[in-house]
């Protein structure tokens, strides 16, 4: 039986500047955004190839507060260009940390929410070494 994680929530104090950071500074769909009432707005945005999503909003989320989500990382396939695309959009990210298990870059939201990307190690390299 398979098991899919779907949706992670990212506590922010802002959500259009929020948004806007996710959207136009990383790429990210905006899937949903959702004024249900004056209490309650949902956002949902997907990374770019992610069948994962986050969320965040008006009236919801967990018990992290902004600036608290720091163990969401995501896959890459080129750590090098990601990062020269994140920095040509004003992103300030963190050098590639090259680690026998991947290359990594971390950034923050405007929140202080923390990221880690990874580019994968080559196995298949290492395999027929």
């Amino acid at each position: 039986m398979d098991w899919k994680i779907e949706l992670i929530f990212v506590p922010v104090t802002d959500v259009d500047r929020a948004k806007a950071f996710y959207v136009e500074k990383l790429g990210f769909n905006a899937d949903h955004d959702q004024r249900v009432n004056e209490n309650l707005r949902f956002v949902q945005l997907t990374p770019p190839g992610s069948a994962c999503s986050i969320a965040f909003g008006e009236g919801i989320g967990g018990s992290l507060k902004p600036g608290q989500q720091d163990s969401i990382q995501v896959v890459i396939p080129d750590a090098d260009a990601v990062l020269a695309d994140l920095r040509a959009k004003g992103v300030e990210a963190e050098g590639v940390d090259d680690q026998a298990w991947g290359r990594f870059i971390t950034l923050s939201d405007p929140d202080g929410n923390r990221w880690t990307l990874q580019q994968l190690p080559d196995y298949s390299a290492a395999a027929s070494a």
